[in-house]
């Protein structure tokens, strides 16, 4: 019984040791292979569908054109440097670069994404990312995203860097709400900052103006802006109103469009008056005998009417 107490941890205890030299002798034979190996090519694998960088770009910044990387051997290979080169690119967010065994360097490059783009009163023209990090544009592509412009001090120095102003923050802030709605991202094209500093809304559908003011209460004041939506322009029409203030909270505040709606007056005097000529011209013109002039009169109020 002693006996077997002894000898059960000794052939644990060798079972450790042979797994841990199996272990030193492959991972000394894996460096030996190692130490062999040449790169043979490079895989680059940028994922998404926006791309501000292509294959050739990266293979620039790597210099695997210049055949610097095929043909080396992997010892003399630094990763970490080739990760912090693009990484040092303004359109990179993140990148990984790994070799394996068979020669191959891989490469994945995640790129930063937009939803935003500021035009401000210096006419610098720039990106903001989904993390609220500026970024420039680039030759290569132009991203479909929200943009502003107008009276925005916020300024850009040619680098990734993060907004300064508070105008400029609560820009992000009302761009972010807008891009995570899905209704909201399909109606708003275009957002504008007045001469007061105050957001102005620019929609796809509709001629007027939305009046947001800051970035305080966006759920409120959006969920305020469907329900007039729904209820009110249906009743007088999409152009009705040349401004929506929806900046206090809780309220909706609509600015007729005057010049439409004195349009829509004159265009009824003038459906009422021709009626009344048509009406007379049309018992002068009756031929019948009968005095009947009605056909005629709802045949010329058909072609005389509009739609308020």
């Amino acid at each position: 019984m002693f006996k077997k107490r002894i000898w059960k941890p000794l052939f644990i205890g060798f079972g450790w040791l042979v797994s841990l030299a199996g272990l030193v002798v492959l991972m000394s034979f894996i460096e030996i292979k190692k130490e062999e190996l040449v790169c043979k090519k490079v895989n680059v694998y940028i994922p998404g569908n926006q791309y501000f960088l292509d294959r050739q770009e990266i293979d620039n910044i790597l210099q695997t054109t210049s055949h610097s990387l095929i043909g080396r051997r992997l010892k003399n290979i630094d990763i970490h440097a080739l990760e912090n080169k693009l990484r040092h690119n303004p359109f990179v967010e993140f990148a990984k670069v790994y070799l394996d065994m068979d020669g191959t360097i891989q490469v994945e490059v995640s790129q930063r994404q937009p939803i935003l783009r500021i035009m401000n009163r210096f006419d610098q023209d720039f990106y903001v990312d989904e993390h609220g990090l500026k970024m420039p544009l680039s030759q290569n592509f132009t991203a479909r995203v929200l943009v502003v412009n107008g009276f925005i001090d916020e300024m850009f120095a040619n680098k990734v860097d993060s907004l300064h102003t508070a105008l400029a923050k609560e820009i992000f802030k009302t761009a972010d709400f807008i891009h995570k709605d899905s209704l909201w991202d399909a109606q708003i094209a275009q957002m504008y900052v007045n001469e007061n500093h105050e957001i102005e809304l620019v929609p796809r559908v509709g001629n007027q103006r939305i009046l947001l003011g800051n970035a305080d209460s966006l759920s409120v004041k959006f969920n305020n802006l469907k329900v007039f939506y729904k209820q009110a322009l249906p009743l007088v029409g999409w152009d009705a109103y040349k401004l929506i203030n929806i900046k206090y909270f809780n309220q909706v505040i609509g600015v007729r469009n005057e010049t439409l709606l004195d349009s829509i007056k004159r265009r009824k005097e003038f459906m009422a008056d021709s009626v009344k000529k048509a009406t007379i011209a049309a018992f002068k013109q009756d031929t019948t005998g009968r005095g009947d002039a009605a056909p005629v009169l709802e045949n010329i109020k058909e072609k005389t009417s509009i739609k308020n």
